[in-house]
């Protein structure tokens, strides 16, 4: 029986949130709004110095900026939509970041019109490019059972030449699927954003934060817990978590720190444990120096997940989604430029101002290399003649077209030489470069796709076991049914799941947007796909 705390006085409660990410900072708003549970009881214990998890940024336009990757939204995001109607923005205390959010995607609405490029020229994306076979396999995935997947592969059910496609192109660039991610996962993308399929060629119906994610979404919701009286625990590393496991009742009785100090829980403590991570052990590299591929030996979180599953199989196997960095590991980089050339010549070519664009895809690039210029300023201290972007490649152990080494041997300098080659823009980018205007730092990430990996049924636990009394697993790796992963609105459902079932709220999870059951949405699909 789950333990009902009905009768019990929330004021007595002590949760511990084990991570930062926005599952845990989303699940202390729930504890104080939701259960009553005082500010002053919660603690998130982080053993990096800031929180956020993978949604960061900083830096500055001397040093450079970097933003080791960024989430895409969607207005049907509803947990996280909700979460962020109650949290002031980070430059009006007046605007929650939702209403910031929606005004800001409102005056800036993506209508990409240089989606993919060949040999530094659009390319034609109307039409999505899939033969009949191809596009009724696509349905067909979208109407299987999970079940029936198992651990299979994307290519396992599609022809080869499907992953030749503006289709696929679209999709791996904008997911970042592999063609050896789990087929499970992208039935599960089709189903959740079947709404998005008629205009995914143009970004239609994509949504952006004001500035980078962590200014516009952790920042202000770091301020609103801390104004709460939580506790941010920074550089506190869990190495181990203590169970009292019997037939029908799970219970976690301490915490051991990494510097050997330990937290007992009594009957009335909580731990909330963000299994596994996006962003563990990443490195940044410089101008002229590549990133560094680290491992399991520097992450912590997949140790203490390795730890916690050897307990009990209801843990969760975290094997599948960590014991494969070359094919999880992802690259990305940003460009800091003070110089107007770069953003001045890809308006004119692509006919989009900074932030309506979205990804750039360049699909003769053997490390399938795609970049995003944000709305500028994408940093609150970024001045008016400093420029930044993004980008990211899918394959880093390919050499490059122009470079002569693989994207992760690479330094920054290298992988703009790259990108400008791919523009056929190198001539014109050589004076800015050589007046010391331009710094880019390359990011090394070995679990960035590691949810995405092929996995089965259990292989996330579930958020709260069977038999849990105390504790509940957050984010990425525990399992939501039916929402898609790598999506910030998992890692929200996630945290009322764990709220809403520990504790006596009168609130029900919100439901995932079921645009799969609405037969209008269904028509322009099919239609989209057989363009």
């Amino acid at each position: 029986m789950m333990k009902s705390l009905k009768n019990k006085n929330p004021k007595e409660i002590k949760v511990y949130l084990i991570g930062s990410g926005i599952a845990s900072l989303a699940s202390a708003v729930y504890l104080i709004k939701d259960a009553g549970v005082p500010g002053d009881n919660i603690h998130i214990l982080e053993k990096d110095g800031i929180p956020g998890g993978a949604l960061d940024g900083g830096g500055d336009a001397d040093k450079g900026f970097v933003v080791r990757g960024g989430r895409m939204h969607e207005m049907h995001y509803t947990c996280y939509w909700d979460l962020l109607s109650y949290i002031p923005s980070y430059e009006d205390p007046k605007v929650s970041v939702r209403d910031e959010s929606f005004d800001f995607n409102n005056r800036f609405v993506s209508n990409a019109q240089a989606r993919l490029l060949k040999e530094g020229k659009k390319l034609d994306v109307s039409s999505y490019g899939l033969n009949l076979h191809q596009q009724t396999e696509l349905l067909k995935l979208t109407f299987a059972s999970e079940k029936s997947l198992g651990n299979k592969r994307i290519e396992d059910w599609f022809d080869q030449d499907f992953f030749t496609t503006n289709f696929w192109y679209i999709w791996t660039s904008m997911f970042a699927f592999q063609k050896w991610s789990s087929l499970a996962e992208m039935r599960r993308y089709m189903k959740r954003f079947i709404h998005l399929v008629e205009g995914l060629n143009r970004l239609g119906g994509v949504m952006r934060t004001k500035y980078n994610q962590y200014h516009s979404v952790v920042l202000p919701m770091k301020n609103f817990l801390f104004e709460k009286g939580v506790h941010f625990d920074l550089g506190i590393e869990v190495a181990d978590i203590d169970f009292n496991l019997s037939a029908d009742k799970k219970t976690a009785t301490v915490i051991h720190l990494k510097d050997k100090n330990e937290i007992v829980l009594g009957e009335n403590d909580y731990v909330f444990i963000t299994n596994g991570s996006l962003t563990e052990s990443t490195d940044n590299g410089a101008w002229d120096r590549p990133a560094i591929l680290k491992g399991i030996a520097e992450a912590g979180s997949w140790q203490l997940w390795k730890k916690l599953a050897a307990k009990d199989p209801a843990f969760g196997n975290p094997g599948p989604f960590c014991d494969n960095i070359d094919l999880q590991k992802w690259y990305s980089f940003t460009a800091t430029i003070k110089d107007n050339t770069f953003h001045d010549y890809m308006e004119n070519f692509s006919g989009n101002v900074d932030g309506t664009g979205g990804l750039v895809t360049m699909t003769d690039s053997n490390w399938l290399m795609s970049f995003v210029i944000a709305r500028q300023p994408h940093f609150p201290n970024q001045a008016k003649d400093v420029k930044i972007f993004w980008g990211y490649g899918l394959y880093p152990d390919r050499k490059g077209n122009f470079v002569n080494k693989t994207m992760a041997e690479c330094t920054g300098k290298e992988m703009l030489e790259e990108l400008w080659y791919h523009l056929k823009i190198s001539d014109l980018m050589k004076p800015v470069i050589n007046a010391g205007k331009v710094n880019c730092i390359p990011v090394a990430m070995p679990y960035v796709d590691s949810l995405f990996m092929p996995r089965e049924i259990g292989d996330r636990p579930e958020v709260l076991p069977k038999g849990a009394t105390n504790f509940a697993f957050l984010g990425q790796f525990a399992e939501a049914p039916k929402d898609c992963v790598f999506t910030v609105e998992y890692s929200v459902r996630t945290a009322q799941m764990a709220v809403y079932g520990l504790f006596e709220t009168g609130k029900e999870v919100m439901p995932v947007y079921d645009s799969i059951h609405r037969p209008d949405v269904l028509i322009k699909a099919a239609q989209a796909i057989s363009r």
